[in-house]
């Protein structure tokens, strides 16, 4: 239970570390032989490259205009990086973030500690001081994961931690599955919350039209997106879609690849390696939209998906760290959203912004009547199989040849949020989960990385 809500103090300090609402200043400087400012969020995370389908379909399902789309997008580039910094200010305190507003202008950031008010405020946050650290939660979650791979049903089909509401949720056909689940997991009631379950997730399988892929001699998927691992070239996708050594034809029914790994259920991952015909790009649907990397998206932040059936559709990131049960086993890790899918959208591309979030995994409901969708996040996905994601060549730094700095930092590396490298000779902490690519080193991205 909340035990309060802490709005944002006077306007001189909102103002001094307020998220970005207005758009950069066409001035001159004063004083031309300053250093140049380092890039924001908005500029390291590439939110100007946001692929024009995605710019649509988040002004129509979200309600938003074109400036709006973009302001938006900007917004929840610079929230993610604050809520990293506060994340290391407040230490083992912290119970998560989330933005709010039609525009993700409010960044709420909730802790145990009512002496980390302060910080919170200073950053231009919202506060709310709560009884349960995340790393509470996150452990009670695990610990359902574990119980559910031997006592879970389908009258249990989602269970995630809600950041906004402090509680493990566990949506349930009826309250006395979720109760005995609880009691496997050895979970105390009070960090949970029983809700009446509302959807029954599927995987999405088979598909007709768009991009898609074909799997043996008759399923289809989407792709996801392309990867390199070395000198071979492929794509993520889902592992209900297909297992190692599945054999795929692209959309135009032309050999395309073989599945090399393939994990479903307990994950939802997998990535198929294609042959010389078929080349990597950093492209969504052979459209113009760009990924440029895979920072992860805050909780309340608009994330888009394409897919082979359905298109490009959008919606926002309701938990992280989510578990769904479907008919064939439960998968763990995955991100739920409010964002629509029917059959065949399974592994396609989940986005934010420039920002490659993950693969589509299952849901509930339709585009017609609106529903609930997941995915498996991309990031694991590359770190489990060596993969690199496909992205455009330039980061904010220079990409070219920087010498040898020295250090831990390694570029094709997944890093998460407190994770620590050393590069140039000092230490930095990431502040946001990504992988890391030649021009984001730590100096140039003050977003993803907090010198220490």
């Amino acid at each position: 239970m909340l035990q309060r809500h802490l709005r944002a103090v006077c306007a001189a300090t909102a103002a001094a570390g307020a998220l970005l609402v207005a758009g950069l200043s066409g001035s001159a400087s004063a004083h031309p032989s300053a250093a140049p400012a380092p890039p924001t969020a908005a500029e390291t995370l590439r939110t100007a490259a946001a692929p024009p389908g995605l710019l649509a379909a988040l002004q129509r399902d979200l309600g938003l205009n074109r400036r709006q789309a973009d302001r938006r997008l900007a917004n929840e580039a610079e929230a993610g990086a604050t809520a990293g910094r506060l994340r290391a200010a407040v230490g083992g305190h912290f119970a998560g973030a989330w933005v709010s507003g039609a525009l993700s202008d409010t960044l709420t950031v909730a802790t145990t500690d009512p002496a980390d008010v302060p910080a919170i405020r200073a950053r231009g946050a919202d506060a709310v001081v709560v009884d349960h650290t995340l790393a509470t939660l996150d452990a009670a979650k695990a610990r359902l994961d574990w119980a559910a791979a031997r006592h879970a049903g389908t009258a249990t089909p989602v269970w995630y931690v809600d950041v906004t509401a402090n509680a493990l949720v566990i949506q349930a056909d009826r309250a006395d599955a979720a109760r005995s689940l609880l009691a496997a997991a050895g979970v105390d009631t009070s960090l949970a919350r029983i809700v009446q379950a509302t959807e029954h997730p599927r995987p999405l399988y088979d598909l007709r039209g768009g991009d898609a892929y074909y799997i043996g001699s008759g399923s289809r998927c989407s792709i996801g997106f392309p990867v390199t691992r070395g000198t071979q070239q492929g794509f993520a996708t889902a592992g209900h879609c297909g297992r190692a050594g599945s054999t795929t034809n692209g959309s135009n029914r032309v050999a395309q690849g073989t599945f090399q790994a393939s994990v479903f259920p307990g994950n939802d991952m997998a990535w198929v390696a294609t042959d010389a015909n078929w080349t990597a790009t950093p492209y969504v649907n052979g459209s113009s939209a760009q990924v440029a990397g895979s920072t992860q998206a805050t909780v309340g932040s608009s994330v888009c998906r394409s897919g082979s059936t359905t298109g490009w559709h959008c919606g926002t990131v309701q938990q992280l760290n989510s578990s769904v049960t479907y008919q064939e086993g439960t998968v763990s890790g995955v991100t739920r959203t409010s964002v629509c899918a029917e059959p065949g959208d399974s592994g396609g591309s989940f986005i934010s912004g420039s920002q490659a979030q993950g693969v589509t995994s299952g849901g509930s409901g339709n585009c017609t009547s609106g529903g609930t969708t997941y995915f498996q996040p991309i990031n694991p996905i590359l770190q489990s199989y060596g993969l690199t994601l496909k992205t455009t060549a330039s980061g904010p730094g220079d990409p070219g040849d920087p010498g040898d700095p020295g250090g831990t930092w390694s570029a094709g590396t997944v890093y998460q949020a407190g994770d620590t490298v050393t590069y140039g000779g000092a230490t930095y902490r990431c502040l946001q989960g990504h992988q890391a690519q030649p021009g984001w080193e730590p100096p140039n991205t003050p977003a993803l990385w907090q010198r220490v």
